[in-house]
């Protein structure tokens, strides 16, 4: 492997405050790096750095020459009037314009008269070469897998880029990076607005990668199957570790445990020397005293461990409930929209009852944020009705934390929750890492993490006995999700919960409900076993029938939804193109101009076939997760 960028003692301020300081590194072609570290500890800032968006207070950021890199922030850029597929499409920019060329040659071709023609054809041979070179005849049925992949669906992808949501931007500006194959990938957050299905084939993709690729994730089972690598930053500095985020953790224990039994031998030596120092200074002994003093002073004095910084939650007291916590009868979800009811989601009669643990999994749109909207009252069904049983106190996590305050301190929001003395309110937050002054920071001014911390200590301090959460982990560093599981394992309430951190569902639920198809299945057992029965038929979970979801039912068996399959269909469109392209390459070398011609008009109508079956492939796909 060759050294492909490296970094000597970086250094960044932003304003009076240290970002990071003597950071020094190196990366190779093939390296695998995750990056980990606690919210505003400057991960998102070391990637600027060592992309070149943003220029160190010192060091230096040394690049290979024409090293391409493909960076996807975590935060997605302003749209444009231009459709989200021309922005994917945008990897291509010098295919594009050898393929517009290439095409305008041909015309050249069958126009040039005699003297022209031998340039003509020089010309047209050379774009030719250059185009198969660059994968020219399969780019777009290239883009529509990667971007079908990742959740984009075809009138996504039509739509203009402005009028279409963050996630969509961001997942369309990874497709574009992954596609443009660039010898360094730099992807920061890339989990937040990916499904399973998007998870596991972007874990696929990068195992696969040939080329570096450097990832800023909270994910851990995305790092334990990724990384090969850890950086972690913290407290201004980094430390590199060998081997997946599982090694990490094992590591930085032992680096962690050294350190402090370093740090302890030295001050009891230190100790023991001053003792010594201040026994002896004067009389028979004090010659020796003074050397020792002397070598103390020339001592290397190892600095004390510093403690993590983290959530400590309180646990949560839970009233009880009736035996029935939550019960439906024959469900419709979705929306009204143009005076059109929109059906996402039948779901079946079914009763949640007291104690059950039940996380919610599905593709993006699938509607799992309006099922958890309906159940709770603020979308209306489209037919059949849910409601709460006895003594029900619902703590509902929004996924875009909407119901925190727009205006106010972090304070002054815990207090409309409960009313709390002051001093007992700041003891409440200091736990949230709210400490200090910090308790009066305005909301409107709050990070997405600082959000969360706010939100979860609202729904915490009011000792709901049912939890509802809508993806509470997005945006939580590790140090806080693992705070949040621990309460929540703890807890003797009712769970139900949307979300995409795998180690979380794993640690959480006792059953799921799968949203596929439009209709809710359930599977009554732990996520490990739902994803070891993916892989026998006679495992999946079936649509809910008229029974209760109780945290210790027995297992289901599945009811299989037909659909027409496409992947054949792709695959024989797949060689029929590669057909046409063989021939298309005959003809070029015979310089057959008609020949070129019509076989151009076949190779772009399959191209489009190809496209349209790959559509149809995702509108079948999204509702399989």
């Amino acid at each position: 492997m060759s050294r492909i960028l490296t970094a000597s003692q970086l250094a960044l301020h932003l304003g009076v405050k240290e970002i990071f300081s003597d950071v020094s590194l190196e990366l190779e072609d093939r390296s695998s790096v995750g990056i980990v570290g606690p919210n505003g500890s400057g991960k998102t800032s070391l990637l600027r750095v060592l992309v070149g968006d943003l220029e160190p207070t010192s060091g230096s950021v040394s690049r290979v020459d024409s090293l391409r890199i493909g960076y996807v922030p975590q935060t997605a850029l302003a749209g444009s009037e231009r459709p989200l597929k021309e922005e994917v499409l945008a990897a291509f920019h010098n295919l594009e314009a050898t393929e517009h060329e290439l095409e305008a040659s041909v015309w050249d071709l069958q126009s040039a008269t005699e003297d022209e023609r031998r340039q003509a054809e020089r010309r047209y041979t050379s774009l030719l070469d250059r185009f198969e070179a660059l994968g020219g005849y399969d780019y777009h049925s290239r883009m529509a897998e990667v971007a079908a992949r990742l959740g984009l669906s075809a009138a996504t992808l039509d739509a203009p880029s402005n009028q279409t949501s963050g996630g969509e931007r961001t997942r369309a500006a990874l497709a574009k990076a992954l596609l443009s194959e660039p010898d360094l990938l730099v992807l920061d957050e890339p989990t937040n607005y990916l499904d399973f299905q998007g998870l596991a084939w972007l874990e696929g993709f990068l195992k696969r990668s040939r080329h570096a690729f450097i990832v800023v994730s909270h994910d851990r089972y995305f790092l334990d199957e990724v990384a090969s690598e850890i950086w972690e930053i913290d407290a201004g500095s980094l430390q590199a570790y060998p081997g997946n985020y599982t090694k990490y953790r094992t590591l930085k224990a032992e680096r962690s445990t050294r350190l402090q039994k370093e740090y302890e031998r030295q001050q009891e030596y230190i100790a023991k020397q001053e003792w010594f120092i201040s026994r002896y200074h004067a009389g028979q002994r004090s010659r020796e005293a003074r050397g020792r003093a002397k070598k103390l002073d020339r001592l290397d004095r190892l600095e004390a461990p510093k403690a993590e910084r983290s959530v400590s939650m309180p646990k949560i007291a839970a009233s009880q409930t009736g035996q029935t916590v939550l019960r439906s009868s024959e469900m419709e979800i979705g929306f009204v929209e143009d005076d059109q009811s929109v059906r996402l989601l039948e779901v079946p009669e079914m009763e949640v009852e007291r104690g059950a643990r039940i996380a919610i999994l599905g593709s993006n749109g699938a509607g799992k944020t309006t099922l958890l909207r309906t159940f709770l009252g603020f979308a209306p069904p489209l037919a059949g009705s849910a409601s709460f049983g006895h003594n029900v106190q619902v703590g509902y996590y929004r996924q875009g934390l909407e119901d925190l305050p727009e205006h106010g301190n972090v304070i002054d929001a815990l207090l409309r929750v409960k009313n709390l003395f002051q001093e007992e309110a700041r003891s409440y937050l200091a736990r949230f890492l709210f400490r200090g002054d910090d308790v009066f920071k305005p909301i409107a001014g709050l990070s997405g993490g600082e959000r969360s911390r706010l939100a979860l200590a609202r729904l915490i301090v009011a000792e709901p006995n049912v939890i509802i959460l809508d993806e509470p982990t997005t945006h939580l560093d590790i140090p806080s999700r693992e705070a949040l599981e621990e309460v929540l394992i703890s807890y003797e309430g009712t769970l139900i919960f949307v979300s995409h951190d795998r180690r979380f569902i794993a640690l959480l639920a006792g059953q799921l409900w799968i949203l596929e198809g439009g209709v809710l299945r359930t599977f009554a057992g732990p996520y490990e076993e739902w994803v070891r029965s993916r892989q026998s038929p006679a495992s999946k979970p079936q649509p809910a029938k008229r029974s209760r979801q109780v945290a210790q039912q027995t297992k289901e068996q599945p009811a299989a939804s037909p659909k027409p399959n496409q992947e054949p269909v792709i695959r024989e469109l797949e060689a029929t193109l590669k057909e046409v392209e063989e021939r298309l390459g005959l003809a070029s070398e015979q310089q057959d101009v008609s020949t070129i011609a019509r076989l151009g008009e076949e190779y772009n109508d399959v191209r489009e076939r190809l496209e349209q079956a790959w559509r149809l492939w995702l509108e079948r796909d999204t509702s399989d997760e």
